[in-house]
């Protein structure tokens, strides 16, 4: 039995990383509309930085740069697509797809929506600029630097000692260049949803908690699914 769970790990781990990996890819690809160097595009230096931090292979990453400045003749055209409804519990959604088959997405969304529904939730979320930020020197105050580098806020990011500074969409270049002089890593940067209105998870019963994680964990789990926003807290 341990052998079995051990080999089961193992491939959970490894489509895991698959998923993340073909993630990283598209974004790569659309990046690299913009130009197939890095230095002069912050958008695919950023990406190709979460790459590495990832380990993706080398040629992985260098055919997805070909693909998306169409150096390699087979350039792929995703589409950036945004589903909108309620997870149980009238939890607010904005699934963020990257797709070269509408076709295919939107029913696929659709199923996915089932167990909450499809319905217009945009108008409860504000569209941000968001950067994930980490202390790259000691002493380095995150308010700080979102003043200074002209974040319109700040809020502890997912993992722990990292900070989401949020901005106004036009301003999300400006601010992620300047906060390296205050002392904070860049780890990514961009547009995304954050809820005016967000459900309190405290709120919910266990059982609601565990019917809204499924129904997120199924979003996610979709390979033309990039980003997922949740009006969730804590």
């Amino acid at each position: 039995m341990g052998a079995q769970w051990k080999a089961k790990g193992k491939a959970l781990v490894a489509d895991a990383k698959g998923r993340l990996f073909g993630k990283l890819v598209k974004e790569i690809i659309v990046a690299a509309r913009a130009g197939a160097d890095p230095a002069g595009n912050s958008r695919l230096r950023l990406a190709i930085e979460a790459a590495r931090k990832a380990s993706m292979p080398k040629d992985t990453l260098e055919r997805a740069i070909k693909k998306g400045s169409g150096v390699a003749g087979d350039a792929v055209n995703y589409e950036r697509v945004i589903y909108e409804g309620f997870a149980p519990h009238q939890v607010p959604v904005m699934v963020e797809c990257l797709t070269d088959n509408v076709n295919r997405t939107a029913p696929e969304m659709r199923v996915c929506f089932r167990k909450g529904q499809m319905s217009a939730v945009a108008w409860d979320f504000d569209h941000v600029g968001m950067i994930e930020g980490e202390p790259e020197q000691a002493g380095a105050d995150a308010e700080l630097a979102a003043i200074e580098a002209g974040a319109q806020d700040f809020e502890p990011g997912e993992e722990e000692g990292q900070t989401l500074f949020l901005t106004d969409p036009s301003d999300l270049d400006a601010v992620a260049k300047a906060l390296p002089g205050f002392g904070f890593k860049v780890l990514s940067v961009k547009l995304g949803y954050k809820a005016k209105n967000p459900v309190s998870m405290a709120s919910l019963s266990p059982e609601a908690q565990e019917e809204v994680q499924a129904f997120l964990a199924g979003i996610e789990n979709n390979d033309d699914v990039q980003n997922v926003f949740v009006g969730l807290v804590d």
